[in-house]
């Protein structure tokens, strides 16, 4: 049985309270999809996702990263940006630090020999894909790795027009932290729209 599982760095408490109040100033009256919560969907940033076998242990894999990429007791990212991506996305972007390469790397060495292709869509629409997404997403079945990384907050989902709209009128409805905080590590179960549904293993940065 296919498990589509996450790992992912989660904000301070601050800082996910911060992330939910930029959705929902950011959307006003429109309700992007999911809407992040503190006990639901929790705001995080994605290190990798995909669909993996059935016998992978969360808990033994977020101890193998901590053994492989020494981390700081809290990671500061600064922020980038709300920026749109195709299609209908709407991201907080954060700057991307060789020390959260790296630990994407370690992810990948680990968790890429347990993914299980066959589950790999492939009759997905890439063609709004950069050539970087393309190669990720047919390596991995993720958009997001190696030269493709953006680390991100996701803000949230909604129609095309609505969410290049919402980009550019982002500054004068919302203001977003100059930077984010991180300090811990979670391996979760992907929702709608990848969202950080369910919680299967937790660590603190610095001690994982």
């Amino acid at each position: 049985m296919t498990r589509w599982l996450g790992v992912a760095l989660l904000p301070r408490a601050d800082h996910t309270r911060a992330a939910i109040l930029l959705q929902a100033s950011l959307g006003g009256d429109v309700s992007l999809q999911p809407p992040l919560s503190e006990d639901g969907n929790l705001p995080h940033l994605t290190v990798f996702q995909g669909p993996f076998e059935d016998d992978l242990d969360p808990e033994r894999e977020l101890a193998r990263i901590g053994a492989s990429v020494s981390l700081p007791g809290q990671l500061s990212l600064a922020s980038v940006g709300i920026v749109y991506q195709p299609t209908g996305w709407l991201f907080m972007s954060v700057e991307r630090p060789a020390l959260l390469e790296k630990v994407q790397e370690v992810v990948l060495d680990g968790l890429a020999p347990r993914l299980d292709r066959q589950a790999f869509d492939s009759s997905k629409d890439t063609s709004r894909f950069t050539e970087s997404e393309r190669v990720s997403y047919a390596r991995y079945g993720y958009r997001y790795t190696g030269d493709a990384y953006a680390p991100h907050i996701t803000l949230g989902r909604t129609d095309e027009v609505t969410a290049l709209e919402l980009v550019r009128t982002a500054p004068e409805r919302t203001r977003a932290p100059d930077e984010w905080i991180f300090d811990r590590l979670s391996f979760y179960v992907m929702g709608e729209h990848g969202a950080h549904a369910e919680k299967l293993a937790e660590r603190p940065v610095a001690a994982v």
